[in-house]
C-alpha cells in the first residue's frame, strides 16, 4: 500500500449521520482516480468501473496511458500529465479514452496535483462521461433561461417564507429587484391586507403538500402604488429526495388586463340590469313622487348607498323651469339609503322645500345642465356637499368618501337634480358610474316629467267647466278635414259627444271621437276635460293605445261616468294610420277604388272601466282614401237594431264621389232621426298626396 493510500485511510471520516449523496453527483457519476508521479494508478473509485468499464483490481497499479489511452492519445495525454505536475496548473476539458471493451469514449476531465505532508505529488483526475455532462449542462443552462427569460414571475421561499430566488419578472411585478427580496419574507415584500390571505395560502401548502392552481390575488405593490393589479398565483411545496420540506415555489402570472376587462363586463352587465330594471320599475304609475321614490329604489344599493331626488317647485306648480329663480328652489320628493345611517339626517326629508347654496352639487347643475363628479371628498367637499355645516358633520361621520349629482331634464329642460352618495362601498364613483346615472336619471325625468304633466292635466280638468268644440284649421298635411257635431234635440242642454283634430310635429294630425256616456252640463263638463287632457297628452307623442291608457286613468279620477274614443294619428309622409278604440263603434274605411268597409279593430273597454289594455291597429292608406269617425248618436236608434244601422251607414257612403263636406251633410240629413235623444259627433277625413311613398293599403296590429 503506497503512503498515500495509508495516510488517507488514517485520514478524519466523516459522521456517521451526514447527508446522503448529492443527487448531481449520481446523475453525473463523477469517476475518481489517483495518479502516482510516474503515471501509475494509485487510487479507483467504484464510479470509474462503471466509466471505463475496469474493476479496481484490474486497474490499481497500472500505468494509465496504457490502460486507458489508444497509442495515438498518448503521446497528447502525458504532456497535458506532465504539464499538470510541473506546473501545478489544473487542466479540464475532454479527452476520448479507451473503454476496456475497446471503443473509444469521450470523458470529460478535471485534473489538478496533490502534494501530501511528505512533498509528494500526486495527480486527481475526477471524470464524467461527457454527453451526461452536456446533457446536464443544456437542462441547466434550459432552465436558466426559463427562469431569468420567463414573462411570468417565479420564486423559491422557505419554510419561514424567506424568498430565497426570485426571477427578473416577478421583481418587476413587485417593483424592487431580485438582491432585495432574498432573505426578506412573503409579507415585508407584499405588506398590503390583500396579500395575507395570500400568505395563510402559502403556508396550508407548506402543511399539506396540496398545491394551489391559479388563485386570483388583487391589490398593489411597489411597482404601481396607483393602479389594482390582479395576478393568478400557483403554489407547490418543494421536497428533497427523502421527502424533507425544502420550501415552496411560487408561479405568478399578472392578468391585470384580463382582471379589468371582466370588471369592465361585470359593470357593463351591471348597467344593462340596471337599465332594464329602472325600464321595467320607473313610472309604472303617473304619480310624481312615486315615480320618484321609484328611481331611488333602483339606484340603491347597486348604484349607491344613499340618493336623493328633487324636483324644481316652479316645474311642480307650473310645469316649467322658472329661469330667473335665483337660488333655485327645490322640493325633495324622494331619499333611500341602503342601511340605517346618521347620514340620512343630512339628507333633506322628503315633502320639504329648501333652496341650496351656490356651490352645492345640486345648485351647480340647475345652472350648468351638466352632472357633478366628485371622485374622492376631502374635508372642503363635504360642506360643499351638505346642506348645512350640521349636515355635513353627519356626512363625514357616516363616512361618505365620493359623491356625484346629475339633472333630470325632460324635453330640454331641466326639471330636478338627483344626488348619490356611498359611505361603505369602498369604490369610488368613476366616469362609468356617471355614464349610468345620466341613463338612468335621462329616462326617469321623461316619466317623471310625464308624471308632472299628468298631475297639471289632472288638476286642470277638475277645475274646467263647460270645453267648447274645437274650430278646423283651413290646412292639415295629407288631409281634408270635415266635421260636424248636433247636439240631442230632444234635450236643450249639450251633451258629451266631442270630436277633435290636433296638429303634431313631424306634419303628422291626431283625429279624436269621443262619446261621454249621459247628457246634460255634468256629461259635457267631463267631455271638456277629456277633450282638454286628450290635447295634452298628444303633444307627449304617445302611442294611441297610450293615450287611451291615460285617458282611462284620468277619467276614473274625476266623475263616475265612462266614455268610448276613437283615437287615431296619421302621418302623411309614410301614408300610415294608427288607431285604437276604447269601446267605440268601429270607423268606417272608405278607399278609392273599393266599397267601404267597417275596420275591424279590437274594440277595447269603455274609458273608464280600467284594468283592460288598448291596442293600436296600423293602416296603410292611399290618396283619396277616406275615414269616417262618429258616434252612437248617428246610427242608434230605439227600434232598430245596431248592426241593420251600421248597413245603412256602409251603403250611404258606396257614392265615394262627394266631398267631405257634402258627405257630412248627407249623413246627417239621412241617418240621423228627427228627434234624437243623443248627440252627433261626426268626422271625416280623406288624405291626400303629400308624397310618393303611399302604397297598396293594409290593415294590421301595430
Amino acid at each position: 500500500m503506497s503512503p498515500a493510500r495509508r495516510r488517507m485511510d488514517h485520514a478524519d471520516r466523516p459522521e456517521d449521520g451526514a447527508s446522503d449523496p448529492s443527487a448531481l453527483m449520481d446523475l453525473l457519476g463523477v469517476a475518481a482516480v489517483l495518479v502516482e508521479a510516474d503515471g501509475r494508478i494509485d487510487m479507483w473509485s467504484p464510479q470509474a468501473d462503471e466509466l471505463f468499464g475496469y474493476t479496481r483490481g484490474e486497474a490499481v497499479g497500472q500505468y494509465a496511458a496504457h490502460l486507458l489511452l489508444h497509442p495515438e492519445h498518448r503521446e497528447a495525454a502525458i504532456g497535458l500529465f506532465a504539464e499538470v505536475m510541473v506546473t501545478g496548473q489544473a487542466w479540464a476539458g475532454p479527452f476520448p479514452i479507451r473503454h476496456k471493451d475497446g471503443s473509444t469514449r469521450l470523458v470529460e476531465f478535471r485534473n489538478m496535483r496533490l502534494t501530501d505532508n511528505l512533498g509528494d505529488h500526486y495527480a486527481l483526475g475526477l471524470a464524467t462521461d461527457r454527453s451526461t455532462l452536456l446533457q446536464v449542462e443544456r437542462k441547466l443552462a434550459l432552465s436558466d433561461r426559463l427562469v431569468t427569460q420567463a414573462p411570468i414571475g417565479l420564486s423559491v421561499l422557505d419554510t419561514d417564507l424567506r424568498y430565497l430566488a426570485v426571477n427578473p419578472a416577478l421583481a418587476s411585478m413587485h417593483g424592487m429587484s431580485e438582491a432585495d427580496h432574498i432573505g426578506r419574507r412573503f409579507r415585508e415584500v407584499l405588506p398590503g391586507e390583500p396579500f395575507l390571505s395570500a400568505e395563510d395560502c402559502m403556508r396550508e401548502v407548506l402543511a399539506t403538500g396540496v398545491p394551489v392552481v391559479d388563485r386570483q390575488v388583487v391589490g398593489r405593490t411597489a411597482g404601481d402604488l396607483e393602479q389594482e393589479h390582479a395576478w393568478t398565483m400557483s403554489l407547490y411545496r418543494l421536497e428533497d429526495h427523502r421527502g424533507h420540506v425544502l420550501g415552496i415555489a411560487n408561479v405568478v402570472v399578472d392578468i391585470t388586463d384580463r382582471y379589468q376587462a371582466a370588471r369592465q363586463a361585470d359593470r357593463a352587465q351591471q348597467r344593462l340590469r340596471l337599465m332594464a330594471s329602472g325600464s321595467a320599475r320607473i313610472g309604472t304609475t303617473l304619480e310624481v313622487e312615486r315615480t320618484a321614490q321609484e328611481l331611488a329604489d333602483v339606484v340603491v344599493p347597486d348604484l349607491a348607498d344613499m340618493v336623493a331626488v328633487d324636483l324644481l317647485d316652479s316645474v311642480l306648480q307650473t310645469g316649467r323651469t322658472d329661469s330667473g329663480e335665483d337660488p333655485a328652489l327645490f322640493r325633495a320628493l324622494a331619499v333611500k339609503t341602503a342601511y340605517p345611517t346618521g347620514a340620512a339626517e343630512a339628507i333633506v326629508a322628503p315633502g320639504r322645500l329648501t333652496t341650496y347654496h351656490i356651490d352645492h352639487p345640486a345648485a351647480h347643475c340647475v345652472r350648468t345642465r351638466k352632472p357633478v363628479l366628485i371622485t374622492h371628498v376631502n374635508s372642503g367637499d363635504v360642506t360643499r356637499i351638505a346642506e348645512n355645516d350640521h349636515a355635513a358633520r353627519l356626512l363625514a361621520q357616516a363616512g361618505v368618501h365620493t359623491d356625484m349629482a346629475v339633472p333630470l331634464i325632460a324635453r330640454g329642460q331641466i326639471i330636478g337634480v338627483m344626488g348619490m352618495a356611498r359611505a361603505r362601498n369602498p369604490q369610488s364613483f368613476d366616469e362609468d358610474d356617471l355614464t349610468l346615472a345620466c341613463e338612468l336619471a335621462s329616462s326617469a325625468a321623461l316619466s317623471i316629467d310625464n308624471a308632472v304633466l299628468h298631475q297639471h292635466i289632472r288638476s286642470a280638468a277638475e277645475t274646467l267647466q263647460r270645453s267648447l268644440l274645437p274650430q278646423l284649421s283651413p290646412r292639415h298635411p295629407g288631409l281634408e278635414v270635415a266635421a260636424r257635431y248636433r247636439p240631442a234635440q230632444a234635450f236643450s242642454e249639450v251633451g258629451g259627444d266631442w270630436f277633435d283634430v290636433i296638429p303634431l310635429d313631424g306634419d303628422r294630425t291626431a283625429l279624436v271621437v269621443g262619446d261621454v256616456m249621459g247628457s246634460g252640463i255634468p256629461a259635457a263638463t267631463t267631455m271638456g276635460r277629456l277633450r282638454t287632457a286628450t290635447s295634452t297628452l298628444a303633444d307627449l307623442d304617445l302611442d294611441p293605445a297610450r293615450i287611451l291608457t291615460h285617458l282611462d286613468k284620468i277619467i276614473q279620477g274625476l266623475d263616475p261616468y265612462l266614455a268610448t274614443c276613437v283615437y287615431a294619428i296619421y302621418d302623411p309622409h309614410d301614408c300610415r294610420l294608427r288607431v285604437a278604440s276604447a269601446g267605440h263603434l268601429p270607423p268606417v274605411l272608405m278607399r278609392a277604388d273599393e266599397p267601404p268597409g267597417l275596420l275591424d279593430l279590437p274594440t277595447g273597454t269603455p274609458l273608464g272601466v280600467g284594468g283592460v289594455p288598448f291596442e293600436t291597429t296600423t293602416l296603410d292608406l292611399r290618396p283619396g282614401d277616406q275615414l269616417i269617425l262618429y258616434t252612437d248618436g248617428l246610427v242608434e236608434t230605439r227600434d232598430d237594431p245596431i248592426d241593420e244601422r251600421l248597413d245603412d251607414l256602409v251603403g250611404l257612403l258606396s257614392s265615394p264621389h262627394r266631398s267631405v263636406e257634402e258627405t257630412c251633410d248627407r249623413l246627417l240629413q239621412q241617418l240621423r232621426a228627427p228627434a234624437s235623444h243623443d248627440d252627433v259627433a261626426l268626422l271625416i277625413a280623406r288624405t291626400q298626396s303629400l308624397t310618393n311613398n303611399c302604397g297598396p293599403g293594409s290593415l294590421r296590429p301595430a
